[in-house]
Parts: structure tokens; sequence; C-alpha cells
């Protein structure tokens, strides 16, 4: 071996002691997380700025195909003489339009999962950042006369801190009637959005449809990776032109599709579930 080579091996060895030393300072160890690089991507990655702006550029180019074709609707609970209704558009709030990540975080750091009793807390102190171009779109849709309704699946008891939230951050929301409207509000608005979809529906011509989940365009509790695929088909005409989608790796139902919806198994037991759900390549020997 060279001396160049010996020294700048020497020089590696160091470099990788250094950071295993970083990683176990005091005997602590870095705990693994399912979560940790999905959050990373969300929080601090360009590609997910990047995917987020150019879905709500998406919308803006829609809104306006909707908007001149006066038989367009994205909302399934249309229900027929729509045609000549005022024109809203319907988005959820986590991920779609206000960016959790900094919860998620906090979950990996405290080394806990999600629960309402931390979750509350932080929609009350109304902290979430904006989704990169969510509310430019928002502002060309009320440039158009477009209404916008908030549907999510935040717990009613989380209305205010919600509003605040949008608010503070400049997002527009008629003060003269309720366009945000969360599970629980009224009586049948349970998980399942359609029924806060067809409230909107019974007096708007919905335009667009924008979320981060599948639940946000179609109600589908507890389908499973199959069923979920043949909603995508079933629905194709849809995607990307009347159903906006914001990418979210975080959590969402695509997770539990994943283990059957079993979100009592431990950790050890969804993950076997996720790999067994995963397809494979097989090298040749």
């Amino acid at each position: 071996m060279t001396k160049g080579r010996y020294v700048r091996g020497v020089v590696a060895a160091l470099a990788a002691m250094s950071v295993a030393g970083m990683a176990q300072a005091d005997g602590h160890k870095v705990a693994e997380n399912d979560l940790l690089n999905a959050t990373l991507w969300t929080q601090t990655s360009v590609e997910f700025n990047a995917s987020a702006m150019a879905a709500y550029k998406l919308a803006e180019v829609m809104l306006d195909r909707a908007l001149a074709d006066k038989s367009w609707t994205a909302a399934l609970e249309q229900g027929g003489d729509y045609q000549g209704k005022p024109p809203a558009v319907i988005l959820d709030v986590d991920e779609t339009v206000l960016d959790n990540s900094e919860y998620e975080a906090w979950l990996i750091k405290a080394k806990k999962s999600y629960s309402s009793k931390t979750w509350m807390p932080y929609v009350d102190e109304a902290i979430s950042k904006p989704i990169p171009g969510s509310k430019e779109f928002i502002d060309y849709a009320r440039s158009k006369g477009v209404e916008i309704f908030y549907v999510s699946n935040r717990k009613a008891p989380g209305e205010a801190g919600t509003r605040k939230n949008l608010k503070d951050l400049g997002y527009y929301i008629n003060e003269k009637m309720d366009t945000v409207l969360l599970r629980n509000e009224q009586e049948g608005w349970g998980s399942a959005k359609s029924t806060r979809r067809a409230h909107v529906a019974k007096d708007y011509r919905v335009l667009l449809l924008l979320g981060d989940n599948l639940g946000d365009f179609v109600d589908a509790k507890g389908a499973s990776l199959a069923d979920r695929d043949a909603i995508l088909s079933k629905y194709k005409d849809n995607w990307s032109s009347k159903w906006i989608t914001i990418a979210n790796p975080m959590y969402g139902s695509w997770e539990g599709a994943a283990f059957g919806y079993k979100w009592k198994a431990s950790g050890d037991e969804k993950r076997q579930m996720k790999l067994e759900s995963m397809k494979y390549w097989e090298p040749k020997e």
C-alpha cells in the first residue's frame, strides 16, 4: 500500500468513527423510525416543494377549464341540475393546505405515535406552515369568483385553532357562512367525507377536489390494496383533472391498507406486513 493510500484510509476511518461517535454519544444510539425519511423529505426537500407547486399550478389550469364547462363537476355527490349553481372548490386541510411535518418530526424525536392527546394541543397552537402553492391557488380561485370550502377530518373542537392558523397565514375564509367543515361538526359528519361533499354540492357546483388521501375524493374506508387500485382505475378520468393530489408519504390510508388496518398490531408486526405487501426484484444467480 502506498503512503498516500494509507493516509487516506486513516482519514476515512477516523471520519467514520467520528460519525459513529455522534450517533452514539454518551452511549445513546439513534433509534430507527419508519417515519424519519418521509418526514425529512416532506420538510426539507426541494422535490416536495416543487411537486406541491406543480400540483397547484395544474389546479389553476383545470379550474379555468371547469369554469368554461357548465357540465363539469368533481363531486360524485353532486346530483342533478347543478349547472347553474355557483362554483366552489373543496380542499382537505392537513398536508394539503397546512404542513404539519413539525408535529410528525416531534413524534420521531419523542419516540411516540399519533395520539389525539398530543395532536389537539398542536392544532390549538395554530403553528402549521403552508403547503407550497396552496395559498396562490386559493387566491387565484377567489379572483375567479369561486367559493373555497375546507373539508378536514380534524375534530370539531379544533375549529378555532384551524381557523386561526389559516387566517394567520393569509388564507381566505368566508366569514358570512361556515366553510370550514370538520369531523363530527354536525350529525352524520364522520370520518368519511361524502356527507360533507354532498353538503357543499347541494348549493354549489364543485369544480375541483384537492387532497392528499384517497378519502378526500371518494369514500374508501377499509379498502384493500386491490380495492384501491380498482378505484384508481375506475376514476382514471378524474385524476389530475378534477381531482388533484398532493404527495404525503408521512401517513394516510395507503399505510393502513398495507397491513389490513390492524393499527393495534405491534410495530414489528406492521412492518412485516408492509414487507409482505411489496413486490420484489429477484436477481438472477
